[in-house]
């Protein structure tokens, strides 16, 4: 009865269906054209919101003339920017060059040297050396080289592209080394599990999966499930469910592969200075905030510390994501006392083949790996601690001339000096053709500007320089020494339970802010909260604690990677991540209660941390 007086209601207002369909179209452009005229409004609003706020608030900093004051509202601002990222984060970060002149915190001059230190210089010169690893696929032959080895049990096959993505975030950018494992993952998988299969509702999607189907360069497909039946529908009901279960377990395997090289590369990048940014933003701090601290931090004891550290956490990671979603069978895990089936070949020889296809080591590849040997050696021998490193003898008995960035830039310029092919003199067991009119050009170098240039993250040494340009402005305006002063209460708590919040803290924020600005915004704040206590106890643990972004797709590069592959949801990374959240924090709090307490002497206040001015 309803449903007829619906009827005729509209049969009056429209009397024809021409009419209805014009009208309906009207509605749905006068909808869209709301909608557009909404967000485009709400974009200039915003935009012209932050303008107005901006020359608000520096007319009022202007008037009031309190300069802690000033430097704590570039601060809050800079937070919001970063957080929110309304301007590019190295935009943001060249706001102090623009704000602190004005607020007469600090004069231009001295604002613009802070952008190009020597922190910025050791970055660059790894930056270089880790773009030439890349242009010659060095990389890729090691990734592949070391899976070769373990070869393709679960279990052994998650471990070593653990390990293997671990050590290259070492030394080349997190970002490269998930973009590079992840279609090698993907390409083992299909491997084992079959061709592609179906992502597990990927994306920002929280609903379960659809029914299996195909679909190209995705996933693992559902095998058929069209067995001989002899017993009746009890069996067909039995071998139905066993192939769900044979599903899901392969939906598993793929988000614990894909999970584990993102966490890795993560957890990677801790254990060198190189090897993240929040390592070198604080290497820079310390030296811009403790002027005499000299040489404490360098490239062997940061490294001393960090790759046991990286080590414990990188094996609990392995433990973790295996129990979540692997399990602990030893016979389909590891592989105990069971035969090879013809998929773990087919996965094998699928290694082998993108391992074959790079084809023997070429001279320039083998320049890069002994250059980038030589890199590693020069920054342990320059100042192991332990005895008088070569600097010391040749560069520094009176001053520290020779720095770790000294040593990059070194190996740095030989990439763009030596060829890319042997010499013709070292080419003499070669018989020439005699009719043959060869003409010798010389050879490109191993690394060229162009190629240099389009690689090269230029934002993050503006991100480095924006950090130092804080600090500064902090110590200069007397901010520190504030923030100090009010941190007095704090010195009842214990240090060791100070640590484990500031790091929850900054691991949380973290999660929504880059790791570099959340680093460049916390650990000034932090020196200030060293009272009576060694400034590294703190300031290193949470600087650790920066690059703990495992929870969200948007925490880091290497999260949204694998999140936009298709196979994982929001809530499969925030499960798993964190527990790895917790992980790092529990590893962190044992390796600076244990060695880190002995390498950094950390039970006695240094006489570099009164050399300031922010205490």
């Amino acid at each position: 009865m309803r449903l007829n007086l619906c009827v005729c209601v509209v049969g009056v207002c429209l009397r024809t269906s021409s009419e209805c369909v014009c009208v309906c179209v009207c509605v749905f452009v006068c909808v869209c054209m709301y909608i557009c005229v909404c967000v485009l409004m709400w974009a200039v609003f915003v935009r012209l919101l932050i303008f107005v706020c901006v020359c608000v608030c520096v007319c009022v900093c202007v008037c009031v003339c309190v300069c802690e004051a000033a430097c704590a509202y570039v601060i809050v601002l800079m937070a919001v920017y970063w957080c929110t990222e309304v301007l590019p984060l190295s935009v943001t970060a060249l706001l102090p060059t623009l704000l602190f002149p004005m607020m007469g915190i600090m004069t231009s001059k001295d604002v613009c040297m802070q952008y190009l230190k020597d922190t910025n210089m050791l970055f660059v010169g790894g930056l270089i050396v880790a773009v030439a690893v890349e242009h010659w696929n060095l990389h890729k032959r090691i990734a592949l080289r070391v899976l070769l080895i373990v070869g393709v049990r679960p279990a052994l096959l998650m471990l070593g592209f653990m390990g293997v993505t671990a050590f290259l975030s070492m030394w080349i950018s997190n970002t490269a080394t998930t973009a590079m494992m992840v279609p090698i993952a993907l390409a083992v998988l299909e491997q084992l599990n079959g061709p592609p299969c179906v992502p597990a509702g990927g994306g920002p999607a929280e609903e379960p999966p659809a029914p299996p189907k195909e679909k190209a360069g995705h996933g693992l497909r559902a095998l058929p499930m069209s067995l001989p039946v002899e017993n009746g529908c009890g069996q067909l009901e039995m071998e139905e469910l066993s192939g769900e279960e044979e599903e899901e377990e392969r939906r598993r395997m793929c988000k614990g592969l894909l999970l584990c090289v993102c966490y890795s590369a993560s957890i990677g990048g801790i254990a060198t200075l190189t090897g993240t940014g929040p390592n070198l933003v604080f290497m820079g701090q310390l030296k811009q905030l403790f002027p005499q601290s000299g040489d404490v931090i360098n490239f062997a004891s940061w490294f001393a510390f960090a790759f046991p550290t990286m080590i414990l956490m990188l094996t609990l990671a392995w433990f973790w994501l295996q129990f979540v979603f692997i399990g602990f069978n030893l016979r389909k895990t590891w592989g105990c006392g069971a035969a090879d089936t013809e998929k773990s070949r087919a996965a094998y020889e699928t290694i082998r083949e993108e391992h074959g296809r790079l084809g023997p080591m070429r001279y320039g590849e083998m320049s890069v790996l002994v250059l980038f040997v030589l890199l590693v050696a020069l920054w342990f021998t320059r100042d192991p601690r332990f005895i008088d490193g070569w600097a010391t003898h040749a560069f520094n008995s009176q001053a520290e001339f020779v720095t770790d960035a000294t040593a990059a830039l070194f190996v740095a310029v030989l990439l763009f000096v030596l060829p890319s092919e042997p010499p013709h003199f070292l080419c003499f067991w070669r018989r020439a053709d005699p009719g043959s009119k060869t003409v010798h050009t010389l050879a490109p170098p191993l690394l060229t500007w162009e190629v240099t240039q389009k690689k090269m993250p230029w934002n993050i040494v503006l991100l480095l320089g924006g950090g130092f340009a804080l600090a500064k402005g902090s110590e200069e305006s007397g901010l520190s020494r504030w923030l100090g002063d009010q941190m007095m209460p704090l010195h009842s708590i214990p240090p060791w339970a100070i640590v484990i919040v500031l790091c929850l803290l900054i691991a949380t924020f973290t999660e929504c802010a880059s790791n570099v600005a959340t680093a460049t915004l916390f650990l000034p704040i932090l020196a200030s909260m060293s009272i009576g206590v060694n400034p590294l106890y703190i300031m290193v643990p949470c600087t650790l604690s920066a690059s703990f972004a495992f929870m969200l797709p948007v925490a880091t590069p290497p999260n949204a990677i694998v999140f936009s592959s298709g196979y994982l949801k929001v809530s499969d990374m925030a499960k798993t991540g964190i527990v790895m959240n917790i992980v790092g924090i529990l590893c962190i709090t044992l390796a600076i209660n244990s060695w880190g307490r002995l390498l950094f002497d950390l039970d006695t206040f240094p006489a570099w941390a009164n050399a300031t001015t922010t205490v």
